[in-house]
């Protein structure tokens, strides 16, 4: 694995498992981390605090809003102007894993979505599809969106119990890699992190 590489971590909906994805990704690889936009505490950098080791860099966020919700309401609420040019990316030579909020296509304010930021980071996307009723949809729609806009996309992980059935035709329709399955876990822990492996990278 080369350094310098940045890699933005989307997923088809909020609750997708963006986070653990990250923590793995960032543990695996020795890389850091950050988190442009946080609404909400617990704040997912402390989440990944506690599941990495303590040696790896977890930057500070770039916008923190109180509220949980969508980037832009948060902010509209506290008053908070946010734009694009105001993200400067961590300095680091390390590889750099960089969390998206809420799903693909959360607002952060009037025209800009959160995913706009993966391509003014110039980072690749991994996109994390979560299986349940729906998700096909929901994954096609989403690879359908970064395709029609010249995402560059590292591929997709699956997280929680496998579907073949699902992958298998999310796969093939997309052309896309699968980098890895992450399985349902009744605790998530550092351990269970660290014994987590994203093969395809």
């Amino acid at each position: 694995m080369s350094q310098n590489k940045r890699y933005f971590v989307t997923g088809i909906d909020t609750d997708a498992g963006k986070t653990l994805a990250s923590a793995i990704l960032t543990q695996q690889l020795k890389a850091d981390y950050w988190k442009p936009i946080q609404a909400g505490e617990p704040t997912d950098s402390d989440q990944i605090r506690q599941l990495i080791d303590s040696s790896l860099v977890v930057h500070p966020e770039g916008v923190m809003l109180q509220h949980p919700m969508s980037p832009h309401a948060a902010a509209r609420r506290e008053n908070v102007q946010i734009t694009a040019d105001q993200f400067t990316l961590p300095e680091t030579s390390n590889t750099l894993i960089i969390e998206g909020a809420g799903g693909l296509m959360v607002p952060f304010n009037a025209q800009g979505l959160v995913i706009d930021l993966a391509k003014q980071f110039e980072a690749e996307v991994i996109l994390v599809s979560r299986n349940y009723l729906g998700s096909i949809n929901h994954t096609l729609l989403s690879v359908a969106y970064l395709q029609t806009h010249n995402y560059p996309i590292k591929g997709i992980i699956f997280n929680g119990d496998p579907n073949e059935d699902t992958e298998s035709f999310i796969l093939q329709y997309t052309g896309l890699k699968c980098l890895g399955r992450i399985p349902m876990m009744d605790t998530i822990t550092a351990d269970t992190v660290n014994k987590q492996k994203i093969t395809n990278l």
